[in-house]
């Protein structure tokens, strides 16, 4: 049975295109669901756990740690929170990325049996190619997912090209490296024949030099691949800065010379913190103060 969890804060862009929504589990745990307006669509970003175990050093999921995974039904109940929202204004959801804090494939039973009921046309009916599942490079998990003959979107959140840098900013990277990671995109998209979506935080200084976007080319090269350009949302845990638009064009340019199809995507969101994690964080830490 899927439950909604109850609303216990909202943060909602100027322009109404990008709102965040922290949602309260049955047991008390936070958890946040953003919902994202484009013009022919609108999305839905859910969580798969509260906390994050993998340590990412820009996100603030990640800094704040790992508490416990979520069940499909809570996964689910984000959804439905999100769908209730929309009917009252006489709209429909459309997407659906599991991309939330959380890493969906370290609870891969629950996120996988959400994903299923997500699709299913007897439940929420959504298509398969409109559900999109994020992750930090979980080998074993991508091959896993190879086998289930699901038609849904998988999407990796890369950040670097080199193990030295990706150490820094995914520190699970140390456990499955990039050429272990890489491997299992191969696999992947030999199995599913379907194209994988790369995300880069764009950080200045860190990862955003020719070095880098050289060192990703290769990394692409002969993969069905489509990378997502997107500057850094800031928090309040880590002191690194978005990359210049001038740094961003450079980057793009590499990438542009070797044939690797991209986009810059609009950052949305970073005025009401929008980033994965931060609402949570800031909610949290208002009520220790006011203990």
């Amino acid at each position: 049975m899927n439950s909604i969890p109850w609303l216990v804060a909202r943060q909602e862009a100027p322009d109404g295109e990008t709102r965040k929504d922290l949602l309260q589990l049955e047991d008390g745990e936070q958890v946040e669901v953003v919902l994202l307006r484009y013009r022919q669509r609108r999305s839905a970003c859910v969580s798969t756990q509260v906390g994050c175990a993998c340590g990412c050093s820009f996100c603030a999921t990640g800094q704040a740690g790992f508490v416990r995974d979520l069940s499909s039904s809570e996964i689910v109940g984000q959804v439905l929170h999100v769908q209730r929202e929309l009917a009252a204004e006489g709209r429909s959801l459309s997407n659906v990325v599991l991309m939330g804090m959380g890493e969906p494939l370290l609870n891969y039973t629950s996120a996988l049996a959400a994903v299923r009921r997500l699709v299913d046309p007897r439940s929420l009916g959504l298509v398969q190619r409109r559900v999109t599942l994020s992750t930090v490079g979980i080998g074993p998990g991508i091959d896993r997912l190879s086998e289930e003959g699901l038609g849904i979107g998988l999407a990796i959140s890369l950040h670097a090209a080199t193990d030295d840098v990706r150490d820094r900013l995914v520190p699970v990277n140390r456990r499955y490296p990039l050429d272990d990671l890489f491997a299992a995109v191969r696999r992947y998209t030999n199995r599913t024949r379907r194209r994988v979506m790369v995300e880069w935080v764009m950080i200045e200084g860190v990862n955003d030099g020719v070095a880098q976007a050289e060192a990703l080319a290769a990394r692409l090269s002969g993969l069905p691949v489509h990378v997502n350009l997107m500057r850094l949302n800031p928090t309040p845990g880590y002191a690194g800065r978005p990359s210049s638009p001038a740094a961003i064009e450079v980057f793009a340019a590499v990438l542009d010379r070797a044939g690797i199809p991209h986009t810059m995507r609009q950052r949305r969101g970073a005025g009401i913190e929008a980033g994965c994690g931060q609402l949570r964080h800031r909610a949290s830490s208002r009520e220790r103060a006011s203990i």
